[in-house]
């Protein structure tokens, strides 16, 4: 029987498990194949904390959501289209989510009486009416698999751990995903262990198999290439783009990288991805806490090199007196932060926009320290590369704020051309006869210091933490000196060249402007989308750098009638430009280590309209 193809022009949808069973691995390979097929894609991994939560509990269930579509899409999306529950904790976990009519595809052989009771339920709800609203789909993942692998050389719990492959391949089946792919990667993964690799093809076959001869799916579904520019793409996540970023800053400003680094999650990747990379000049260094990675990369940014470290908020804390350090002794230095949910340690694996404030003020003394935010994962890469530039060309520290949902996210990146990269490169400062260096004399363009590499005949001169005299870097407890250097260092950074803000109001007429910073981009432009397609007027507006400000944003705020931000935070970007603009700033600010819905955005965009 030849079944029928439905044609859709996207699809979302998530896989949901057990810790234990490979969901990550699976949604990664999945949205492989996505990305190998030519749609536009967006990613939302949501995995616990724990390093192995209690199997079968709702603590322990995590989730990969994509949204596919042969158009240009912005999010990862708000509800799933579809579920793949392995566990009735994961049914449970993302049943909510849920609109109503969507597939809900359960490995009912985990729904045990005691499955169930960790969870819950008194009776299975695949027996009952309260999954009625659904179209559920009851496969038994696990037996089918252990099954299709009886005649592998392999244990039965070797076995039962292929069921994600199993369910891959059911999927991809589903939905015409290309399959050369994941068996090369298959093969790749367990080229040391061949018996594992051909059991985990075996079951991804099989699961495709399984789809096409099975009366669970009358239907298949096609969702066709989306149109996008000419040139070469890649499907890329934030933490990668962000240290393909640095690799190309390097690069183009030829200045050997050395990375500093303590991990935790979720910038570890970032380390993880420099340390392959050695062919470039790049040396990792992973330090034995957060305060000597910093150390290690302001000495390195003292020595020549682009300093980079990487951390979250709490390593923020720790590390701010050398970044203290680093605004007195004005050297170029990269932090990383990708933000995450707290106080704390909060929630590690949760993303949040809580550290603009610290990165503003976290310091002692007056030390301000330009901030970059990318506001795509794919918008890493060019974040990064900025962020080096301001650090080079104007001799500061400066921080990349990226966020748990673009480290770990993930999108098509269409390669740049290396030809249209921007030179960063910089001169070191040299001796001249006749003339006594002085390490603080500055540009008087940029109000940058000279940079001279240690062991320089002729550039002999003081470094450290104590207040420095102006121009002779001697120290310095006169108050009228100390009053003119916090004055130089504070225009340095208001002086910084960032471009003006600009504003997407195609027809002119809109009164209110939605505001945004880092990775609420994707839900805010979704939104104003929405609320367009409905014949409403509104205007949209995107910053990346928040310290400086662009020098035409007081004069854009000013324009319209109302300002929306939304931010996930209490309003910190709001009370920023309050102060400096005396603008009544709307806020919306939802803090539950998730990124805003577009949907909901819309809502609130249409709620400020009708009362303009």
């Amino acid at each position: 029987m030849t079944k029928q193809v439905q044609q859709l022009d996207r699809v979302i949808i998530r896989f949901a498990g057990d810790s234990g069973d490979g969901m990550q691995l699976t949604g990664d390979r999945f949205t492989a194949g996505t990305a190998e097929f030519g749609n536009d894609l967006s990613t939302l991994p949501n995995f616990p904390a724990e390093i192995r939560a209690p199997a079968g509990t709702l603590p322990g269930v995590s989730s990969f959501q994509l949204h596919f579509a042969d158009h240009d899409i912005l999010t990862p999306g708000d509800a799933p289209n579809v579920l793949v529950a392995m566990n009735p904790a994961a049914l449970k976990a993302n049943l909510g989510d849920l609109p109503r009519g969507a597939d809900i595809i359960a490995n009912v052989d985990e729904f045990t009486k005691r499955n169930l009771q960790k969870v819950g339920y008194a009776v299975s709800p695949l027996e009952d009416d309260s999954l009625a609203e659904w179209r559920v789909h009851s496969v038994p993942l696990t037996s089918l698999t252990v099954k299709a692998l009886e005649d592998f050389d392999i244990s039965k719990k070797d076995a039962e751990r292929a069921k994600n492959m199993f369910a891959l391949g059911m999927l991809s089946w589903l939905y015409h995903r290309p399959t050369e792919a994941t068996i090369k990667f298959l093969e790749t993964k367990f080229a040391k262990k061949p018996d594992i690799a051909k059991a985990n093809i075996a079951a991804f076959q099989a699961g495709w198999n399984f789809g096409e001869t099975t009366e669970s799916f009358s239907v298949s579904y096609e969702v066709k290439p989306a149109k996008l520019a000419p040139g070469v793409y890649r499907n890329i996540s934030g933490n990668q783009a962000l240290a393909y970023g640095l690799i190309a800053a390097s690069v183009q400003s030829k200045l050997p990288l050395f990375l500093g680094s303590y991990p935790i999650t979720p910038a570890s990747d970032i380390l993880h991805e420099l340390s392959k990379h050695k062919r470039f000049g790049i040396r990792t260094f992973q330090a034995e806490d957060e305060i000597a990675g910093v150390g290690a990369a302001l000495g390195a940014a003292f020595g020549g090199s682009l300093g980079v470290t990487t951390t979250s908020g709490p390593g923020v804390v720790l590390k701010g007196e050398t970044i203290g350090l680093a605004v007195m002794t004005e050297l170029p230095l990269i932090l990383v932060d990708v933000q995450r949910a707290g106080p704390s340690t909060g929630m590690p694996t949760k993303t949040e926009q809580t550290d603009l404030l610290m990165a503003m003020f976290g310091r002692n003394g007056e030390s301000p320290v330009p901030i970059v935010a990318p506001s795509t994962p794919s918008d890493c890469f060019a974040a990064a590369i900025e962020a080096a530039r301001i650090a080079i060309k104007y001799r500061t520290p400066v921080y990349l704020l990226s966020d748990g949902y673009l480290a770990n996210g993930s999108e098509p990146w269409k390669l740049p051309e290396v030809a249209d990269l921007p030179d960063i490169s910089t001169v070191f400062a040299a001796p001249v006869e006749g003339e006594e260096y002085l390490p603080y004399k500055r540009d008087p363009e940029t109000l940058a210091r000279p940079w001279a590499i240690p062991g320089t005949a002729g550039l002999e001169h003081r470094i450290g933490g104590i207040e420095k005299a102006d121009g002779t870097g001697n120290i310095s407890y006169d108050s009228n000196n100390h009053d003119l250097m916090v004055r130089l260092r504070q225009a340095k950074i208001d002086g910084i060249d960032v471009p003006d803000v600009e504003v997407d109001d195609p027809d002119g007429q809109a009164k209110v402007l939605v505001l945004g910073w880092g990775s609420t981009y994707g839900p805010i432009a979704a939104a104003v989308r929405r609320i367009r397609k409905a014949g409403g007027h509104v205007a949209q507006a995107h910053l990346r750098h928040l310290n400086p400000l662009p020098s035409n944003l007081g004069d854009v705020l000013k324009s319209y009638d109302r300002v929306l931000l939304p931010e996930i935070n209490l309003g910190q970007l709001a009370l920023l430009l309050r102060a400096k603009f005396l603008v009544d700033i709307i806020s919306y600010n939802r803090v539950r280590g998730l990124p805003f819905k577009a949907e909901e955005l819309a809502g609130v965009i249409q709620d400020v309209i009708d009362n303009d």
